[in-house]
């Protein structure tokens, strides 16, 4: 059987991959198992993910891994979701090392729990001397939250008078977000057939291709990543540019 992935154009790969892992709720009700049973199984598509992703060759992949949001849910589902990501941490240790990953974490990680935080940073330490791909955790994130903290900085940089206030443009602002030290991303998938932002990279992704699979995050498999970066190839970018502007380039 062929793969999607020798279609794969090696000279256009989107730089950075965002994804929106939704379905895991639904996944495990159509097995009849408590929505806990699909984060679980969810486990083995972001490791699919990983290793897709850096045996092409991208750059960043920042997976939305838990909103600010999310603490609304059931308290039982959030706990063991905390329980369960303190845990798959550790076990993913060989994962991101066998692929030379490093990892980095966007969000507001101080109201994670101590366990959860330990776990995290230890193997973000771990990884640091990677030179591979990076991946990204959206831990406790929300766009709104990290645009209204990237505000707070920028005018308290301005009243101490680091910075004019007339001096902030896009760029300047951009210095101020989480995702500094990264590329917009180009390409923005989600899972699940919903279709839906959902509060995620609102400011990044002003130009990324956006992707909807109705594939439940736990049956994501690299081919459906393969699949995604085939569609991305086959788009014209134009960033605010005619057609006829982008084929004179």
């Amino acid at each position: 059987m062929n793969s999607l992935k020798d279609a794969i154009n090696k000279n256009n790969l989107p730089s950075h991959i965002a994804i929106i892992m939704d379905g895991n709720g639904r996944w495990a009700k159509k097995q009849n198992k408590e929505r806990i049973y699909g984060h679980q199984n969810g486990v083995t598509a972001v490791r699919n993910v990983c290793e897709a992703g850096a045996e092409l060759g991208i750059k960043y992949l920042t997976l939305y891994t838990f909103s600010k949001e999310n603490w609304n849910r059931p308290k039982e589902e959030v706990d063991a979701l905390m329980n369960m990501l303190v845990v798959t941490i550790g076990n993913e240790e060989k994962t991101l090392m066998d692929n030379n990953i490093r990892l980095k974490t966007i969000g507001d990680t101080e109201e994670l729990s101590d366990d959860t935080k330990n776990a995290l940073f230890a193997l973000i330490e771990k990884t640091s001397r990677n030179s591979g791909m990076t991946l990204v955790l959206a831990l406790n994130y929300s766009s709104r939250w990290e645009i209204t903290q990237a505000v707070k900085k920028a005018a308290g940089d301005a009243v101490k008078g680091i910075i004019n206030v007339n001096d902030i443009n896009e760029e300047v602002f951009s210095s101020y977000l989480t995702t500094k030290d990264m590329p917009d991303p180009d390409l923005l998938i989600r899972t699940s057939g919903e279709l839906r932002i959902s509060n995620y990279l609102l400011w990044q992704i002003a130009y990324s291709e956006l992707y909807f699979t109705d594939v439940l995050w736990p049956d994501y498999s690299k081919e459906d990543l393969y699949k995604a970066i085939v569609d991305y190839q086959n788009r014209e970018r134009r960033f605010g540019k005619t057609s006829a502007q982008i084929k004179k380039c």
